[in-house]
């Protein structure tokens, strides 16, 4: 993650809710370390081991899962009304990959914050055998981080 190059083309407004593909979690973390954000991460024995590499680079991290509903996201909005972004998978927590959820586009309504969408270029990579097939990028790749609002 050190090695990487992440050039991040427009800046973000804040607050807002960043919206990204659960295959670019690897880069996005990376990307907006110690830029005040707060993230929904599982209760799971994989959600243990991300929510401490987010908590070391800076996030807010909040455990719970956006697939139980308002009550796990309120922690979102409650940072949003604070003037924190909010960083959510837009296509949860389970997929399927690249279908967006609901979640996202509520919150951002809910927040009257806007929803700024993520799109990621990679220079060298390689995907998991995952449901989501993550990428991760290679030692001293370059990333790019396109923001749509």
């Amino acid at each position: 993650m050190l090695s990487w190059r992440v050039r991040i083309e427009n800046p973000l407004p804040e607050p807002a809710v960043i919206g990204l593909w659960h295959q670019d979690l690897p880069a996005c973390l990376a990307a907006f370390k110690n830029k005040n954000i707060a993230v929904l991460i599982s209760q799971s024995k994989d959600g243990s081991k991300f929510a401490k590499l987010a908590k070391s680079l800076g996030y807010n991290v909040f455990r719970g899962s956006s697939s139980r509903g308002q009550s796990e996201i309120k922690h979102l909005l409650k940072a949003l009304k604070n003037g924190i972004s909010a960083g959510m998978a837009l296509d949860g927590p389970k997929g399927p990959a690249l279908t967006a959820k609901p979640g996202a586009e509520w919150l951002s309504g809910k927040a009257n914050a806007p929803l700024i969408k993520i799109k990621v270029k990679y220079s060298r990579v390689f995907r998991l055998n995952s449901w989501d097939k993550t990428f991760i990028p290679l030692p001293f790749s370059k990333i790019t981080i396109f923001i749509k609002g």
